[in-house]
């Protein structure tokens, strides 16, 4: 697992000992997606998810201390198995990449937020970096519970 901040940038990375059809089908099926998008603690209703070029991802997630942060995106670019590409749309603006790589069954995920104003990683640099572990947890969580089943 790692972390960087650069100027405008945020990556984080981690392998998962799952195969990559699997964890590309954690962030591609709306049902498995909505369980582990978000810190610890947050949950999501999603209310649009056309996962195509163009599409709109629009969903709230719900954080635990009762508040709702609404979220509008859309897919710039889905390469099965390989990318997928989302722009933010609401504040904070940034682009997000995601890239899969197999190696001897496990999946290495690279996590690359480049945001429009370099002041928002300022401001939400060590923020950032932890809440994109959780996320990273979280999926880990999910994808061991469907690995029982």
């Amino acid at each position: 697992m790692t972390g960087i901040a650069g100027n405008n940038e945020v990556v984080n990375s981690r392998q998962f000992d799952y195969p990559l059809e699997r964890v590309f089908a954690a962030w591609t099926t709306p049902e498995q997606l909505a369980r582990w998008w978000g810190p610890k603690g947050f949950t999501n209703t999603f209310h649009e998810f056309d996962l195509r070029p163009g599409g709109q991802w629009r969903f709230v997630m719900h954080g635990p201390d009762g508040k709702d942060y609404p979220n509008h995106s859309e897919f710039v670019e889905i390469v099965p198995h390989e990318r997928i590409v989302i722009r933010h749309l609401n504040a904070p603006e940034f682009e997000a990449t995601a890239t899969f790589e197999q190696s001897d069954g496990k999946t290495t995920l690279i996590f690359r937020q480049v945001f429009k104003k370099p002041d928002v990683v300022e401001q939400a640099r060590t923020f950032l970096l932890e809440a994109n572990e959780q996320n990273f947890d979280r999926l880990n969580d999910l994808l061991a519970e469907l690995s029982i089943k």
